[in-house]
């Protein structure tokens, strides 16, 4: 892991105004005009197992330019649901950055890590907004970013984050490196994908407190027409590592970047997908009995 502070960025940005993720150029802002740093009024954090955002969320510096990137209303769940003021979340693989904004929101310390420098870049560019909170209440958070492998956090120390919340690529599904680069899972095919996630949760596990959380948002896909149920074979990885399951939440998805406008007017003998797994899993305490959960861990 190498950290990327934001005297790296304000280097960056004297010579580049963009990158490029993939084969797509992401603008880099530099100064933010934000209209609001929160959710609309009416809005109220989720209680039931199925969530859909048609608005996908642009409060802050929350945009949708970046391919794959969650709604921002999903680590904000995740965050106030499972931890306080100045406790300590972790994106191993953090993308544009979503979840460290909401972490700068929300008072919480963050690290964000992502084998892509220009994702780094891109999420220190979102973090880039002075935040002057009235709440008396409000912590100011520490925010560090990492470029790095999900599969090997050097830098962070055993059993010291309160929360993961991350949204992996997909197998051959959105390639995010332009050429391939060593370590990129979306550039794997599915058995070695599903290999290195194993590895992904292994290093969770360890850098997790214990009794503490670890969300993971994944979908599904085609081959030769068929389904391919990838997000559970990704859960299984995690408990095969020795999670707990916790939540099965599906979330609908909306306005999704593929192909799926070409797919109008046309006849196919399936459905398109149009849906995500949150998966949120606990490590166990210490000593815990997995008897008591027998039937949320590993059964195989």
């Amino acid at each position: 892991m190498s950290e990327i502070t934001h005297e790296d960025y304000v280097k960056f940005m004297e010579k580049c105004r963009e990158v490029t993720i993939g084969n797509v150029k992401v603008k880099l802002h530099g100064d933010w005009r934000i209209l609001s740093f929160s959710p609309p009024n009416e809005y109220m954090l989720e209680r039931e197992t199925v969530w859909s955002f048609p608005d996908r969320g642009s409060w802050a510096t929350h945009i949708g330019d970046y391919r794959g990137n969650w709604s921002p209303y999903i680590p904000r769940n995740l965050i106030l649901k499972y931890t306080v003021r100045g406790e300590w979340v972790l994106d191993q693989m953090v993308g544009s950055g979503t979840t460290l904004v909401e972490c700068k929101l929300l008072g919480r310390n963050a690290i964000g890590v992502d084998l892509n420098h220009g994702a780094i870049m891109v999420a220190r560019d979102r973090l880039n907004f002075r935040y002057d909170k009235e709440d008396e209440g409000y912590f100011e958070p520490t925010i560090k970013t990492y470029v790095g492998d999900a599969r090997n956090l050097d830098k962070i120390s055993d059993e010291s984050v309160d929360l993961i919340a991350t949204h992996p690529p997909y197998a051959k599904i959105i390639p995010y490196t332009k050429s391939k680069v060593e370590g990129d899972l979306s550039n794997l095919p599915l058995p070695r994908y599903l290999e290195e996630i194993r590895r992904v949760a292994d290093e969770s596990m360890r850098v997790l407190k214990r009794g503490r959380y670890c969300a993971i948002l994944i979908g599904d896909t085609r081959e030769r027409r068929h389904y391919v149920p990838m997000s559970f074979m990704v859960m299984q990885q995690f408990l095969d590592a020795g999670f707990i399951l916790k939540e099965d939440i599906v979330k609908r998805q909306w306005k999704t970047k593929t192909t799926r406008e070409r797919w109008r007017g046309k006849d196919y003998d399936f459905y398109l997908i149009a849906h995500e797994h949150l998966f949120v899993f606990r490590k166990p305490g210490e000593d815990e009995e997995f008897k008591k959960f027998k039937y949320s861990v590993k059964w195989w």
